[in-house]
């Protein structure tokens, strides 16, 4: 199943900083490579977002996919990285890819999307990217600054 605009050059949302989301696709895991990841990642209900300090913006956690490692590893790196939560891959679900138009003069890229839930999430200490988390109960608005509308459409195609 793919999502796509109704008008295929226009996006299916666009986002801060001028990003856009191009099409989501609901494929095999292995059907194409990612050059990044993004993870939906909940506990009791609440969503896991956090704010990045370049761009001033609330997020879901993930990054680039490094040489050698999968989208799937990437997704637990990057979570730890930036958040310091524990999530094992075998307890995330692969929920497809991403096109995103990253901005003016800045690309197109695809990216995998993984969801998954956290037990028992652990304190949080600020990174030089990531400046704050928050668990966020569904609908609610973020403590402060602006939030990544693209993130925010992905986590709503992921409870479809």
């Amino acid at each position: 199943m793919t999502d796509t605009p109704a008008d295929a050059s226009a996006p299916l949302v666009t986002g801060p900083r001028g990003m856009a989301l191009l099409s989501f696709h609901r494929e095999p895991e292995d059907a194409r490579s990612a050059a990044y990841v993004l993870v939906v990642l909940r506990h009791g209900g609440r969503l896991l977002m956090v704010y990045e300090r370049d761009r001033e913006c609330w997020e879901l956690p993930g990054g680039g996919i490094e040489p050698g490692e999968t989208a799937r590893a990437a997704a637990v790196r990057e979570v730890r990285e930036e958040t310091g939560q524990r999530v094992r891959e075998e307890d995330l679900r692969f929920a497809g890819f991403s096109r995103t138009a990253l901005g003016p003069e800045r690309g197109v890229l695809e990216g995998a999307l993984f969801t998954g839930e956290i037990p028992d999430p652990v304190p949080f200490a600020p990174t030089s990217e990531i400046t704050a988390i928050h668990w966020r109960e569904p609908d609610e608005p973020l403590p402060y600054g602006r939030v990544q509308t693209v993130d925010e459409y992905l986590v709503a195609l992921c409870q479809k």
